[in-house]
């Protein structure tokens, strides 16, 4: 481990701490986040509204205009209880305060008349009489409100049981209530509070208190006391957490047990708003004949009397991101319970998530260090698909509620940092070696040795190559006219545009010797095609040097141009690092470099500038080859059979070429005979191979003389190219 490699670990590891940290203290940002992410499960796949003994009869805006604004005289709200309860209401919940006397009372609207008498007064009805009297004996539930001021707190009509230890710290707080009249408060079948997210600074509802806690008491909520009542039950039994005080499990009331947070929440598990949930009050306080189908729906149900009208502000929003009554979501809470369709977010999730974060983490500094950013980046797309894919699972099966995302912005932080880290330290180093060895090897070489921790030690491998040797034409002459920095420029200049051919081909540049060039293709990484890949760099060399010496570059005036040969050959070399320990050369050895070299120095014999051996040939069949003779090379004890590159596969495929082609054919075999018309045949190809490269006339020009070079070659190999 190299030491910014160390360093990247410490500060990968650093931002893995900072990270979990900030997860388990849990700021409000994360939370809002948390949030949204569930409500968008449930946008997702909300629940299904069912048909359920759950009604809310609703004082809308028809409602209003048929029997007046609110707050209507509570008599007429004593004559809807009255009328719910004939019906067979199994439970009737106001979701409507009754602090204040009815001020629509006969008697409260004539009491500051000097003129009445006080005896008469005594005698007209009273409204909150009236009302008080219709909820008693009746399973009527009303509502209280949460207030600072004041200390009134109202008397609580079921009795509390407790499994485990003590959850009377577990609720949220209640200071005081709203004061319900007393005759109201004390005919009524239960109380609860109406508060849906008391303290909560959102304006969606997301989690309903059940419960409320003064310390001493404990308060259930309107829709809990609705169903307690509905089931003719006395008691609450309240779990708390074995070994751990002020916490809430589940409660169970009548036949139902309610799965909560540790403060006594329900997760809302909400269906789309619907009709098919509103009774509207008009249809129950109409005085013609209730319809079959009201009657039905009220029977047995569990009814909420709210409003949905406009004016009064009774508007609460979703997960779903609906406005809706509130009324409706005391509704949708019993909904739920009897559906038994519950969402919980279990107390060891929040140490999953810190533990995931952890782990993750951890994991992407490692790969991205050790390994790779692209790596570590695939790993991380894993993680997030694995965290979205396990979330909505256990929400759409269990109705867990896992938190997804705060994994994935910690594990897209810690790539983010540690790859940023890699890259302006780590592989800063790399680049600096890139910079410095990019002088001298070639793109493929330095790839090898960045990605192969043995690409740095001495040793070799037998491999099939393409070997090309570059040499100066008459370069003693040149320089012995030129200055030694002239001759420096010179060959900077022409060494360079001729070596970029070879890097453009993918090829790798051995060395440079003096005026001369070796170089090969197929290793230190594999290369497709590689003896064509050379022949076109051979190529792309006479064309820059013909530009070169067009445009003078070397300052020798348009009558001196500069010439190059270029041998090629394909065969199996010994190539890696050879030297000492402290100082060596990535190389190639062997009899095919041998043989390169010796097909460059034929050039000068042949008179042509790009010459190739039979065994490049072979590779190369639909080129432009011209065969050269058989030549004894220095060094080889056999003749070898040498090709002239005359073009690539264009020049190959055109007339011209198709006709010198067949000329050069009769031409070697004339040769082979030593027959007297080969003179003859020799100037009409070289007539011919003046316009397909100027190269080939002095080729033609001396090939007369070379006709020993043909003669021992058989006459199937000989023309083996031709076809």
């Amino acid at each position: 481990m190299t030491r910014a490699q160390q360093l990247g670990v410490v500060i990968g590891l650093a931002v893995v701490a900072i990270l979990t940290f900030l997860r388990a203290n849990d700021p409000q940002l994360l939370k809002q986040a948390r949030d949204v992410t569930f409500d968008e499960y449930q946008r997702l796949s909300p629940r299904a509204y069912e048909a359920m003994p759950v009604k809310v009869v609703d004082i809308d805006e028809a409602s209003l205009r048929a029997f007046g604004q609110w707050p209507w005289p509570r008599d007429r709200l004593a004559k809807l209880t009255d009328r719910l309860a004939e019906m067979g209401a199994s439970a009737i919940a106001f979701d409507i305060l009754f602090a204040e006397p009815d001020r629509l009372s006969p008697r409260s609207v004539l009491r500051d008349v000097p003129e009445i008498d006080p005896s008469l007064l005594e005698r007209l009805p009273d409204n909150d009489e009236v009302f008080a009297k219709s909820i008693m004996e009746k399973p009527v539930v009303l509502g209280f409100g949460l207030t600072n001021e004041g200390s009134y707190l109202p008397p609580v009509k079921a009795g509390f049981a407790f499994t485990g230890e003590s959850p009377i710290g577990a609720p949220p707080r209640i200071r005081a209530a709203t004061p319900l009249r007393p005759q109201l408060e004390s005919n009524a079948a239960g109380l609860g509070h109406i508060s849906l997210n008391p303290g909560d600074s959102s304006a969606v509802v997301r989690a309903a208190p059940l419960f409320l806690s003064d310390g001493q008491q404990l308060y259930p909520s309107l829709a809990m006391e609705a169903l307690r009542v509905a089931q003719g039950a006395s008691t609450y039994v309240l779990a708390g957490a074995p070994d751990l005080q002020d916490t809430l499990t589940a409660a169970k009331i009548g036949d139902f047990v309610v799965p909560l947070t540790a403060s006594g929440e329900l997760w809302l598990y909400v269906s789309p708003d619907t009709t098919e949930r509103y009774v509207s009050a008009r249809r129950i306080l109409e005085d013609d004949d209730i319809s079959p189908d009201v009657s039905a729906a009220i029977e047995g149900s569990i009814v909420f009397i709210g409003t949905s009208a406009a004016g009064l502000q009774d508007v609460r929003t979703t997960a779903l991101g609906q406005n809706v009554p509130g009324v409706s979501l005391h509704a949708q809470i019993v909904e739920q319970i009897l559906s038994g369709r519950y969402l919980s977010r279990p107390d060891w999730a929040n140490g999953l998530e810190i533990l995931s974060i952890a782990i993750a983490g951890c994991l992407l500094v490692l790969l991205t260090t050790f390994v790779s950013p692209v790596m570590a980046l695939a790993c991380g797309l894993a993680i997030t698909a694995l965290a979205l894919v396990t979330s909505w699972v256990a929400f759409s099966y269990a109705g867990l509620l896992f938190d997804p995302l705060a994994p994935i912005l910690a594990a897209s932080i810690t790539h983010f940092s540690a790859t940023a880290f890699r890259f302006l330290v780590t592989d800063r180093e790399r680049r600096e070696v890139r910079q410095a060895f990019g002088r001298y090897l070639s793109p493929s070489l330095l790839y090898r040795i960045e990605h192969n921790r043995n690409a740095l030690r001495l040793g070799g491998d037998d491999r099939e190559l393409t070997v090309m040797f570059v040499d100066v034409r008459n370069f003693t002459e040149i320089s012995e006219r030129m200055a030694p920095t002239d001759v420096v420029a010179f060959l900077n200049t022409l060494l360079d545009a001729l070596s970029r051919h070879v890097i453009a081909n993918e090829g790798t540049l051995d060395k440079f010797i003096g005026d001369s060039i070796m170089a090969f293709w197929n290793a230190p990484v594999d290369v497709a095609n590689h003896p064509r890949k050379a022949l076109r760099a051979a190529l792309g060399m006479r064309e820059t040097l013909a530009r070169l010496n067009a445009d003078d570059a070397f300052g020798f005036g348009a009558a001196q141009g500069v010439g190059i040969g270029i041998g090629i050959h394909t065969g199996i070399a010994c190539v890696g690092n050879m030297g000492a320990e402290t100082r060596f050369n990535y190389s190639a050895v062997g009899d095919t470099v041998n043989i390169a070299a010796r097909i460059e120095a034929a050039c000068k014999e042949v008179s042509f500038d790009i010459l190739v051996s039979e065994a490049t040939a072979q590779a190369l069949p639909d080129c432009a080859l011209l065969e050269a003779g058989a030549l004894g090379l220095k060094g080889k004890t056999t003749r070898t059979r040498l090709f002239a590159v005359a073009g690539d596969e264009g020049v190959a495929s055109s007339l011209d070429f198709r006709e010198l082609q067949r000329l050069h054919s009769r031409l070697v075999e004339n040769l082979r005979a030593r027959a007297s018309t080969s003179r003859s045949l020799a100037n009409a190809a070289k007539l011919k191979a003046a316009a397909i490269t100027p190269g080939l006339v002095p080729f033609y020009s001396r090939i007369t003389r070379r006709s020993d070079h043909f003669i021992d070659i058989p006459a199937d190999q000989a023309s083996r190219i031709a076809e």
